[in-house]
């Protein structure tokens, strides 16, 4: 049975307890149930969506985004949320590799995703909006007018849950995006770790301001909500004081954070005086979760819980439970029921506690592969198990703590920034000779990208010069924060490759 059974059950149990809450929006799980199944229907019908196809989705946090999910999910199609930061031509690499046979885009975007379908002529257009307002010129559809007039798909009974569902791309080491490749399966593992991991129950109320392209704003709290028939209250974009003002006012139970989210959240002035008394728990992770971004809220008695995962783990894989959150501060806890993990030597071999080795993971939640990437998908898996790349230990009781990350990944404010992206871009510069890209530690962002440049002899060379390199190549978020220029050669291996721990160690202390 597919993954959006979830959905039809609670619409035939309980079918007026209200699903998702959205701008002054109320959705209850039959209305929901309704949505889904003519949104499937309007796929498969309209836009000829069969089984295995890609579904992307262009726009900002919604129901129709979830409903995206689960409606893919009905009738065997991958959805392929894109990140809304990124750029055109970022979009376009992703597009050609996935190849989509729709995108769904909303008027924030219809700009943006014009430029995709001008470079990709059989790439059927739907614009979200109301059915009147004029649709984008060239050959879009209104989102509305096919779901409406759409024949409801009701699920599949026959359905394997190991058909996939859903692909996201992750930048790698190389700078070129990858897709990993999660199946209803990993979705429905994920959802029962996560209501294991948040005790969660139909009587809790969610709250989703993070992104939902990522599979953090979407399955840490959100999809293992509908799971278990609770409520979610969606925001578009995270915003501190619209986010301590819904707290206020219609007092969920749970909320997901990251760092530099919970920084802004505690610094702003509404903070201290918000009735914050609704919520059992505030989850976090992404990065290394400091000391003082938990502390303010264990002072108003909400204990602050961490998920330990990535993309291609759907994330869930280690997780601190609430009776834990006080007594194990800074440990992201222990594998949860429906994932293995060890930490491991290079030679693959388990460490005693205290020993730091790379994170490896194993269960039915992590992805399948790589989309169209056997190399890449080889690279990580040994025996079933998944190599994060990630350095961490346990204590004696079990508990993981996160070490380090990826050695070259910077994580800024709970976004992945990988420096051969940034690499590629100085690369095309003839002026310089040579180049790097280290993270910063940021008082707000947790970290910030710095481009490390040697110019050219006689070459004249602006910091600004530097950053305008960037524009339109890649996200704004992406964009190097400084440029530091040196005289000397960047410091490197017998082999020539850059000592980038060398570089932070002198340039940043």
């Amino acid at each position: 049975m597919d993954i959006s059974n979830w959905i039809a059950h609670r619409a035939d149990w309980s079918g007026d307890r209200i699903a998702v809450r959205f701008e002054g929006r109320e959705i209850t799980y039959a209305a929901m149930e309704d949505r889904v199944g003519r949104l499937a229907g309007a796929l498969r019908d309209d836009l000829g969506v069969g089984e295995g196809d890609r579904v992307a989705h262009l726009g900002l946090n919604s129901p129709e985004l979830l409903e995206l999910l689960f409606a893919c999910a009905r009738i065997g199609a991958i959805v392929v949320p894109l990140n809304w930061r990124l750029t055109p031509e970022e979009h376009a690499f992703m597009v050609r590799d996935c190849g989509p046979a729709a995108l769904l885009a909303e008027p924030e975007y219809h700009a943006h995703a014009a430029e995709l379908a001008a470079r990709f002529p059989a790439l059927r257009m739907v614009a979200y909006g109301s059915p009147a307002a004029p649709l984008p010129a060239g050959d879009w559809l209104s989102y509305e007018a096919i779901t409406g007039g759409a024949k409801p798909v009701r699920p599949d009974p026959r359905r394997a849950l190991s058909t996939p569902v859903k692909i996201v791309y992750t930048s790698g080491t190389t700078g070129a995006p990858k897709g990993a490749v999660l199946s209803q399966e990993a979705i429905f593992y994920n959802a029962v770790n996560g209501m294991a991991v948040f005790e969660m129950t139909a009587a809790d109320h969610v709250l989703t301001a993070l992104p939902m392209f990522h599979v953090g704003g979407m399955n840490i709290q959100t999809t293992p909500a509908i799971h278990a028939g609770a409520t979610v209250t969606i925001h578009r974009r995270f915003d501190p004081e619209q986010v301590l003002k819904e707290i206020a006012a219609s007092r969920p139970t749970l909320y997901l954070s990251v760092p530099a989210a919970s920084l802004a959240l505690i610094s702003h002035p509404d903070f201290s005086a918000t009735d914050l008394s609704s919520l059992r728990q505030v989850c976090t992770g992404s990065s290394t979760v400091p000391e003082a971004m938990i502390k303010p809220w264990h002072d108003r008695g909400i204990p602050v819980t961490q998920v330990y995962g990535m993309t291609e783990s759907c994330p869930i894989a280690i997780a601190l439970s609430i009776a834990d959150a006080r007594r194990k501060v800074g440990s992201t806890g222990k594998a949860v029921a429906h994932c293995e993990a060890r930490i491991v030597d290079d030679a693959g071999d388990d460490m005693a506690p205290g020993r730091s080795g790379e994170i490896w993971l194993r269960g039915p939640n992590i992805m399948t592969g790589y989309w169209n990437n056997e190399a890449a998908t080889a690279e990580v898996f040994t025996d079933g198990w998944y190599h994060s790349g990630d350095v961490g230990h346990c204590d004696e009781d079990g508990f993981f703590y996160i070490d380090d990350r990826k050695k070259d990944m910077i994580v800024s404010g709970g976004e992945n920034i990988y420096p051969a992206e940034l690499e590629n871009v100085l690369a095309d510069c003839q002026t310089i000779a040579e180049f790097a890209v280290i993270g910063r530690p940021d008082a707000k962002w947790g970290e910030v990208p710095v481009a490390c440049v040697v110019r050219k002899p006689g070459a004249s060379l602006s910091k600004e010069d530097v950053l305008a390199l960037f524009e339109g190549r890649l996200a704004r978020y992406k964009h190097p924060r400084d440029v530091i220029f040196l005289d000397a050669p960047l410091p490197r291996t017998s082999l020539g490759k850059v000592q980038k721990f060398e570089l932070r160690d002198s340039l940043l202390g």
